[in-house]
């Protein structure tokens, strides 16, 4: 997969977290606990385009993350990430504007999820690395490697409180990041 990311890290409560799937615990510090969001437009050049945006929470067991809540415009991606990797994805509407600023909404039939707006505060001239695992109920540990070049960010956030994500309405996040051009690769080949 390839394409360009805006990510978000906010800081919660450990009462304030989605739940995970049983026997995922948390990365918990000083009482709390964390929420990684993510808008991601996939781009062609890869195996699907389609945009989406997903709220994950770092986990206990190495470098690794449990998508908690999930939203594609791709009925394809939906299937694939509920048969291969029980990711709970569904169907959304986006907007998103790159640019100077990276803009974004996404909404389901029921209602807004949230909007946000980026600005990339430069970027470092070289392609940086990562490997991860995402733990979804199964349990399913599934391997994730990516690189792209990290930018840091300023990001504004409109959380429906009624929505899915409204445990971060009026919430701040702490940082944010962009991986511009990435490449991706989800699973074991």
């Amino acid at each position: 997969m390839v394409g360009q990311a805006y990510l978000s890290a906010w800081k919660l409560p450990v009462s304030a977290l989605p739940e995970l799937p049983a026997g995922v615990r948390p990365i918990v510090v000083g009482g709390n606990g964390f929420v990684v969001t993510a808008w991601v437009d996939y781009q062609e050049g890869g195996v699907l385009s389609y945009r989406e945006i997903m709220a994950t929470v770092p986990v206990r067991d190495g470098l690794a993350a449990s998508i908690t809540h999930i939203w594609v415009d791709s009925p394809v991606s939906v299937a694939g990430g509920r048969a291969l990797w029980n990711i709970p994805k569904d169907l959304a509407e986006f907007d998103m504007t790159h640019g100077s600023r990276f803009t974004a909404s996404a909404r389901t039939a029921e209602g807004p999820i949230a909007e946000a707006e980026y600005r990339v505060l430069g970027r470092f001239p070289f392609r940086l690395p990562a490997s991860f695992s995402v733990i979804q109920a199964g349990p399913k540990k599934s391997p994730v490697r990516a690189s792209g070049r990290l930018a840091p960010a300023r990001a504004a956030w409109k959380i429906d409180p009624n929505g899915p994500l409204g445990y971060l309405d009026g919430r701040r996040p702490f940082a944010s990041f962009a991986l511009l051009d990435f490449r991706m690769r989800f699973g074991r080949a």
